[in-house]
């Protein structure tokens, strides 16, 4: 019987792309998408009809795992984005990409989102000189945001760096890896986001 390999890989492996849910596994040759593109188990190659709601749901579960969120949180930044002028979708996209944790992970500074969290609530990070330990907090033009913690620390982030190096990095972001540094130049676009989603699927799921 073969090693489960987890929810997250499984998921990776579902969408065929790599997700980076799983630090530096998704780096390496353990990576799901690397060994197999395919589900795991007899019926893996096997593609099940989902109905209309299924599409939908799927879609959200795989945008809520990828950020690691649970149905509250995440349905409050819909609701948000409902509430805000504008494409609904490309906003609920817009303000996930926003959090402390997504841009310490889009940077390079952290191996996932999860990492990124802990980066954030251990109190390593600044924005604009000021210590923030919330992950949810969100950027906005203008901020700079600066790893400010220990030497042991600070290297493991540097050493993240070097790992993600090959990621590219999101054009609203200016990232100076050298002295850890982020400057946020604009708000991110639909364009920036770096994985494949339909979000229009999530908007018609929760307009139900």
């Amino acid at each position: 019987m073969g090693r489960d390999l987890g929810p997250d890989c499984r998921m990776c492996r579902r969408e065929g792309e790599k997700l980076f849910l799983k630090g530096l596994r998704c780096y390496s040759h353990k990576c799901a998408v690397a060994r197999r593109e395919y589900a795991p188990g007899q019926h893996g190659l096997k593609k099940a009809k989902l109905s209309n709601f299924g599409i939908q749901l799927r879609e959200k579960q795989k945008v809520k795992r990828i950020y690691g969120m649970l149905e509250r949180q995440f349905r409050n930044y819909f609701l948000k984005a409902a509430g805000t002028k504008g494409v609904t979708g490309h906003l609920l996209l817009q303000y996930l990409e926003r959090r402390l944790d997504s841009v310490l992970f889009n940077a390079g500074f952290a191996k996932s989102r999860d990492d990124g969290r802990q980066i954030a609530s251990h109190n390593h990070v600044s924005i604009n000189g000021r210590r923030v330990n919330i992950s949810s907090c969100l950027v906005k033009p203008n901020d700079v945001i600066e790893i400010k913690t220990d030497a042991k620390t600070t290297n493991a982030i540097k050493n993240n760096v070097e790992v993600t190096k090959e990621r590219k990095i999101p054009a609203w972001l200016a990232v100076e890896p050298g002295n850890l540094k982020i400057k946020v130049v604009r708000l991110p676009m639909r364009e920036d986001v770096s994985f494949g989603v339909n979000e229009q699927l999530i908007v018609e799921l929760y307009s139900r």
